[in-house]
């Protein structure tokens, strides 16, 4: 088999609706392709703090937060490891703690990956918002290409198409 131009795969997972059918797309693609397939959640630690300074939260809150973030995280992480056991493909998994967009764009560079895979940027509101907006910061500062996942059914018929192992 050819050698394509995409070795390493990474999945953004943020926990947002469109994360399941990216993952779904990066499963099929790092099968199809026979990339290696990353996935990686981070809790945004940053957001806590800027919480906990605004007084919304106190230092107790952020605590328990950052807990249920980390479980969520977790959640997520097991569940995709699982979609990709069923249609064979190998995954390996991080869940870290950081600012999002730093942590995202560092890994990338530090596995040499050649693809990004996210789900679908929410609608910009304001200009402000994609100042502020973690997959968009990601999606500007990627230093690989970044596949953007959209129509969730059409995945879901691809992904259902792949032959499981």
């Amino acid at each position: 088999m050819m050698e394509g131009p995409v070795k390493k795969i990474l999945l953004f997972v943020d926990g947002s609706e469109g994360c399941i059918a990216a993952a779904q797309y990066a499963i099929t693609l790092s099968r199809t392709m026979g990339a290696e397939l990353w996935a990686l959640y981070v809790v945004n630690v940053s957001l806590l703090k800027e919480l906990v300074k605004a007084k919304i939260f106190v230092r107790i809150e952020e605590m328990d937060y950052e807990q249920d973030l980390e479980q969520d995280g977790k959640r997520y992480l097991n569940y995709i490891s699982e979609l990709a056991r069923i249609k064979g493909v190998e995954i390996k998994t991080e869940l870290i703690k950081g600012v999002v967009n730093r942590e995202v764009v560092e890994r990338i560079g530090q596995w040499g990956i050649d693809l990004l895979v996210m789900g679908e940027l929410e609608p910009v509101r304001s200009r402000t918002d994609t100042y502020h907006d973690e997959a968009e910061l990601i999606f500007r500062k990627a230093k690989c290409s970044v596949l953007v996942v959209k129509d969730v059914d059409q995945v879901e018929r691809i992904y259902n198409a792949l032959e499981s192992n």
